[in-house]
């Protein structure tokens, strides 16, 4: 009960999945990602194991179009499903079951794919999808969260909304981002200053994390925090409130 698009950035080669719905916590359960190994969207009546085994066999080197055969061929409530997904190299697929609640169907554009059911109509993954590759010039976060507020305003859930969720992998086993946002009257709108939080610190600091590359990171903080500085200076110079309910306006 769901809609959500599953992305590939084709110049950084970083994976991407945004979703929202009519449903408690979506972002528990929908989306699945391993860096530099591909996404998936597990939805409808969500089978995590979609997920799970999906990038297993991603990982493997399976071909989505195969791992969707044998992901559905084992399961008897395949037709009561909804299932994208894309490896690393930006192949991708999807599968919609019968029995999906209206509206409910796919659509699969290079690099990216948008699914959805019990949706207003198909017009929901049609602007979610048609938005996307309009800001192809805009950070993949951006554009993620620009896609779903195109569908929300094209009908989004026909039951209403509670839930969203957005989460980012660049070439790690963990995300670069996952925020969400499970119990909110307007969740995209929440995502989207969830993000500009993100922003104002945690987005920098993210950049020292160790990697498999670089498995100590950054330990000399120095450049982040004279950043991380500037950006707050020039916010409480300009007299903007910080986006996090937890940081108060300084004078």
């Amino acid at each position: 009960m769901t809609w959500s698009i599953v992305a590939r950035d084709p110049l950084t080669g970083h994976l991407g999945i945004a979703v929202a719905s009519r449903f408690f916590a979506v972002g528990a359960l929908v989306p699945h990602i391993r860096g530099g190994i591909g996404a998936v969207a597990t939805q409808a009546f969500v089978s995590p194991l979609y997920g799970v085994d999906g990038l297993s066999l991603l990982a493997a080197g399976r071909a989505p179009e195969e791992i969707i055969d044998a992901l559905t061929a084992r399961d008897a409530g395949r037709y009561q499903r909804q299932l994208h997904l894309i490896d690393a190299k930006g192949r991708n697929a999807a599968f919609t079951g019968a029995a999906c609640i209206d509206w409910a169907g796919h659509l699969i554009d290079e690099n990216v794919s948008v699914a959805g059911n019990m949706l207003a109509g198909p017009g929901v993954i049609t602007e979610t999808l048609a938005t996307y590759n309009k800001a192809m010039d805009k950070p993949l976060a951006e554009r993620l969260l620009l896609a779903m507020q195109a569908g929300e305003d094209a009908g989004g859930d026909k039951r209403g909304r509670q839930s969203a969720a957005l989460v980012i992998h660049r070439d790690q086993d963990y995300p670069w981002l996952s925020i969400r946002a499970d119990d909110h009257p307007d969740p995209l709108a929440e995502l989207v200053r969830l993000h500009a939080v993100a922003g104002e610190r945690y987005l920098h600091v993210a950049e020292t994390m160790a990697t498999r590359q670089n498995p100590n990171g950054m330990t000399d903080r120095r450049e982040i925090d004279e950043k991380i500085a500037a950006l707050e200076a020039a916010r409480i110079a300009e007299g903007r409130p910080s986006a996090s309910f937890a940081t108060p306006l300084k004078t």
